[in-house]
């Protein structure tokens, strides 16, 4: 049975939450993961490099210089890629149709593989935090410190918004940690195995943990 501790936001430990050995079972091979981290990088990229070819780029079809009579050698084209301005050779084009189609019962298989290797390495937290009413980036600040997580990636998970109105719960918190380095807050239903894996420690928000279960196989 995995345990994750359950700080406030001093860096006290006020409790702690317990996972049963049934929800950390994965059968996710690392293939799978690696084919999904790559897909998720692959989506990512804007496709939008483009160059001209010596048959696209604008230039007369004189020569550079006569053929014969100069003891140089011959040259056809000012558009040649030898010449300033003329065409690229093996240099990126435009791409298209390259959107790599993800799973979606691979993608939660791997987001949960993901996130109970990091339980069982005990790189997974609770934080028990009120609403703030303003930003307080001092009081996330002395949490890092005082729970020996400072200088680390982390990311925190917050519940899900179901209406407009949630999106303002963590707006206060969310500004408390722009000034801090290295860190980040999603909500759940929007994270990706990429924030994940790139997290070395992962904070999940309290409210939070009834997600977590159930993203683990558990019952709400």
């Amino acid at each position: 049975m995995a345990v994750l501790k359950k700080y406030d936001l001093t860096g006290q430990e006020v409790g702690q939450v317990e996972i049963e050995d049934s929800l950390l079972e994965s059968q996710v091979n690392g293939q799978m993961i690696k084919d999904y981290l790559v897909a998720l990088r692959n989506n990512a990229r804007q496709w939008s490099a483009n160059t001209k070819t010596r048959a696209e780029v604008n230039h007369s079809g004189q020569k550079p210089h006569p053929q014969k009579g100069t003891g140089r050698a011959r040259q056809g084209y000012l558009g040649a890629p030898q010449y300033k301005g003329g065409g690229r050779v093996h240099t990126p084009r435009t791409k298209h149709n390259q959107h790599v189609r993800i799973n979606k019962k691979e993608r939660q298989a791997a987001i949960r593989h993901l996130i109970i290797e990091k339980i069982i390495a005990n790189r997974v937290h609770v934080l028990q935090v009120p609403l703030f009413d303003a930003p307080k980036t001092k009081k996330i600040a002395q949490f890092l410190n005082h729970s020996h997580l400072d200088n680390r990636r982390l990311l925190f998970l917050g519940e899900g918004v179901h209406n407009k109105g949630e999106t303002e719960k963590y707006h206060h918190f969310i500004s408390s940690m722009n000034n801090i380095p290295k860190i980040e807050f999603i909500y759940f239903p929007n994270i990706s195995g990429y924030d994940v894996a790139l997290g070395y420690e992962l904070i999940i928000m309290e409210p939070a943990l009834d997600e977590l279960m159930l993203l683990l196989g558990g019952k709400q």
